[in-house]
């Protein structure tokens, strides 16, 4: 084996790497409980590995910084877990009426804007444009990630902490707002990128 195929197969069997798979891994398995009849077990069960796919968020990149195990590979599928994990959850929260009515909203601007600085990011990348996140997007992802563990406990969450649907729905629009708001900053850097290229002789 080559020096450079072993090293595409230990970025693709690294730590970081793994606990990505796994995220993805979670997306199918949270949908299905949560498609489960109404039943409380698998709402916990849903939670728990919800949780546990948040946690792999953080450490993924953690560990990937901490042995230097950044890869493209990582860099390409992290956003992509991360998406299609709340994307999941919002779509099978709604299918189970637990969003319903004018909350729907507040979960189709949350889908947008994920579609649009997906697109953008990618936009930028060929652009050589770095988009960094900012401080108010990580209290929109600590509101978004929080909204869907009180949303998916549901009625199960209900006999430990009374009004758990309400707090869900109060703070998925708080990340509304906020995703409204780092949406612009987005759209604003893809815009301001576009006119400084068009612009050069």
């Amino acid at each position: 084996m080559s020096p450079s195929s072993a090293s595409r197969r230990s970025d693709l069997f690294s730590l970081p790497n793994i606990l990505t798979y796994s995220r993805v891994a979670a997306v199918p398995v949270v949908a299905g409980l949560l498609f489960w009849p109404e039943d409380h077990w698998s709402r916990w069960m849903a939670l728990a590995i919800y949780i546990a796919a948040g946690i792999t968020d953080y450490f993924d990149g953690y560990f990937a910084r901490a042995y230097a195990q950044q890869s493209q590979l990582g860099r390409m599928l992290d956003p992509i877990a991360d998406k299609l994990l709340v994307a999941a959850c919002l779509l099978m929260l709604a299918a189970d009426e637990a969003i319903a009515g004018v909350h729907l909203w507040a979960a189709i601007v949350i889908l947008c804007r994920e579609v649009l600085v997906s697109g953008l990011r990618e936009y930028l990348a060929e652009l050589k444009v770095g988009m960094p996140v900012s401080r108010v997007a990580k209290w929109k992802t600590a509101a978004q990630l929080v909204a869907l563990g009180f949303l998916i406990a549901g009625p199960a969450g209900e006999a430990v902490v009374p009004y758990t649907t309400e707090i869900g729905l109060a703070l998925l629009w708080v990340a509304a707002a906020l995703t409204i708001y780092t949406g612009w900053d987005y759209l604003k850097l893809g815009i301001d990128a576009v006119v400084e290229r068009d612009g050069r002789p």
